[in-house]
Formats: structure tokens, sequence, C-alpha cells
């Protein structure tokens, strides 16, 4: 009789336990899919952090090229109104 007894219990744990694996199996495809989809996410945000970085670097790049041709015209304008200044001043004291 415990024999039956015995069996009888560990048939139904041998149930539960298959349950709990089934169960346990379908937790880690969940977690799967999940972590899948955070790596797309991530990559994803990833790319679009990437081209806006270089998309800002080459908007820096075409701003310092700009200015540069602008500090040069100033200096090159300064430089012309300084010949003239000095042209006038010496022809002034010629007269």
């Amino acid at each position: 009789m415990e024999d039956n007894v015995d069996v009888c219990y560990l048939r139904r744990r041998i149930m539960e336990l298959e349950e709990k694996v089934e169960q346990l199996r379908l937790s880690r495809r969940v977690l799967m899919n999940l972590i899948e989809r955070t790596e797309r996410e991530r990559t994803g945000f990833l790319n679009k952090l990437e081209k806006e970085n270089h998309r800002l670097h080459r908007d820096n790049c075409r701003y310092a090229r700009r200015l540069l041709d602008k500090n040069l015209r100033i200096v090159e304008l300064e430089s012309k109104l300084g010949k003239m200044s000095s042209g006038e001043l010496a022809t002034a004291m010629l007269k």
C-alpha cells in the first residue's frame, strides 16, 4: 500500500515539475524576445545617434570654413583700408 502511495505521489510530483519546466520554457522565450527587441531598439537608436553626430560634424566643418573665409575677407578689407588710409596720408603730406 505504501508503495502505491509513493508511486502516486511521485507521478503527481513529476507532473508538477513538467508543468514548471514548460512554464520556464515559456518565460525564457518571452525574455529572449524582449532581449532581442531591446537590442534592435538599441541598435536603431545608436545608428540614429551616429547619423546625427555625422551631420553635426559636417555642419560644424562647413560653419568653420565659412567663418575662416569671412575672417580672411575681413583681413583683406582691413589691409586695403590701411593701404588706402596710408596712401591718403602720404598724398596729404606731399601737398
